[in-house]
């Protein structure tokens, strides 16, 4: 048997009805493993060790008597920091708020969660506001990839993959509002899936935010799904609930499905080249495997992606001048000058303009995936970068030229997963992005989860130098 903490949701499920091991045991193994991994990954916000073990013999106690909340009884798992959990401060990744206070109520993820019996390990790392795909953070510092400790895990959901990657849990909860799951997921060779939006209610609802999983394959990320896409009624954008059963659906395709494969948005960052082999490697695999791939051009323009990094300007800035002059100045710099060196003149009709763009790039994702059942592509144009670097360009002023394969998907809502595929020549992952129509959640795991079966071997997963 593999180590405790190298085990899936579903392997410990399976375990734990025959009675061949407890959710303490498995709690105790990934604790273990978090404090041997932390001072080298520095993926962990807070850790709730005590609360983790008393969950853990609460649900060995269910185990025992046949009553299991859920197959997900007893998994560990972590949330990112920014997805309230009652008793617990939310600081949203910066120091202006570091003497947050804790939180009345767990945020809809969580308290889903923990319904379904999850054992909640702890908080996971984030930039500042979450606005980057990075794991710098002005409180939580460095966070750093286990396949390199040099390189970035990528962002805003960076502990998560983080910790996915280097086995702290099988089982991670991450936000998404411009690819901060599908990032960290291709840089740490994890799975990442972008819900569609309203799927899973969240609290406080926003335009393109949601919260999916990160876990090292489709089939357990497609367990957590089911847990935590039930009502909550604080999320007014959310969508009617429908009980779907996602590791049902997970078998083989009766028609095998059309793709259309965007090789280069061309827009934003030039695809690295071992990057194209991978998507175009992974295009010929489907095809062979009977797909109908077609390529397709890209429907994003600059003036598209120029405006929706305007618009998250605009939005990050009236966050940063609503604070106090001694709060202000503890935000990452690099933060501060991004959201302020446009927005700070923006007028209101400058606003709107970039708005407009947003609805444009939405509206052409919609109409680009109408004559296809997915969309192909790479998830980022490049490789995991610098681990120091609070965006891979290390210009604030041009900070989000990566997120041009995976935003456009936030903003038209449907649902967007992350598939490792491959690696570089010197061992960085690789992963393709796989697009639906919306709602379509289980029809991109059923293709992710083809992709498993068709990608090459897969290494073993990174060994931390453990001190």
């Amino acid at each position: 048997m593999s180590a405790l903490h190298e085990l899936t949701a579903g392997a410990l499920s399976q375990a734990y009805a025959r009675g061949e091991l407890s959710p303490v045991e498995a709690t105790r193994a990934a604790l273990e493993r978090i404090a041997a991994c932390e001072p080298q990954l520095n993926a962990m916000y807070r850790i709730g060790r005590e609360a983790a073990l008393a969950q853990a013999l609460e649900s060995e106690r269910r185990w025992r008597a046949g009553r299991p909340l859920s197959p997900l009884d007893g998994v560990p798992l972590t949330l990112k920091e920014n997805i309230a959990t009652r008793g617990d401060p939310s600081p949203i990744g910066t120091r202006a708020n570091e003497d947050a206070p804790p939180q009345p109520a767990d945020a809809p993820p969580a308290a889903r969660a923990r319904e379904a019996g999850c054992v909640i390990l702890g908080k996971t790392t984030m930039p500042d506001y979450g606005m980057l795909s990075s794991g710098v953070s002005s409180l939580h510092g460095v966070t750093r990839n286990p396949w390199r400790l040099e390189r970035n895990p990528s962002g805003s959901s960076s502990g998560a993959a983080a910790a996915a990657a280097a086995g702290y849990a099988p089982l991670h909860l991450g936000t998404d509002i411009g690819g901060s799951i599908r990032l960290p997921a291709t840089h740490c060779g994890l799975f990442g899936l972008k819900p569609s939006f309203g799927r899973v209610p969240i609290h406080p609802p926003y335009m393109g935010r949601v919260a999916g999983p990160i876990t090292r394959n489709v089939a357990d990320a497609a367990l957590l799904l089911e847990a935590i896409a039930r009502p909550d009624a604080r999320d007014y954008l959310s969508q009617p609930f429908a009980a779907v059963s996602f590791s049902r659906e997970l078998q083989p395709f009766a028609t095998p499905p059309r793709i259309g494969f965007i090789a280069d948005m061309g827009v934003g960052l030039p695809v690295a080249a071992e990057v194209r082999k991978a998507a175009q490697a992974a295009a010929a695999a489907f095809a062979a495997a009977g797909c109908a791939v077609e390529p397709l051009p890209s429907f994003l323009t600059e003036a598209m992606l120029d405006g929706t990094c305007r618009f998250f300007e605009a939005r990050s800035f009236r966050d940063l001048s609503r604070l106090p002059e001694e709060r202000r100045k503890k935000v990452l710099p690099f933060i501060v000058e991004w959201c302020s060196h446009r927005a700070a003149g923006f007028s209101g009709a400058d606003v709107m303009q970039a708005y407009e763009q947003v609805l444009a790039m939405a509206e052409a994702a919609a109409a680009a995936t109408a004559r296809y059942d997915f969309l192909l592509s790479p998830t980022s144009p490049i490789l995991a970068y610098d681990a120091r670097l609070a965006a891979p360009t290390d210009d604030p002023r041009n900070a989000l030229p990566h997120i041009a394969f995976t935003v456009p998907y936030n903003m038209s809502g449907q649902p967007a997963a992350s598939v490792n595929w491959s690696r570089s020549g010197d061992g960085l992952p690789i992963g393709i992005q796989i697009v639906g129509r919306r709602f379509d959640d289980a029809g991109v795991l059923r293709l992710a989860r083809l992709a498993e079966a068709l990608r090459p071997a897969q290494p073993d997963w990174p060994r931390v130098p453990v001190p």
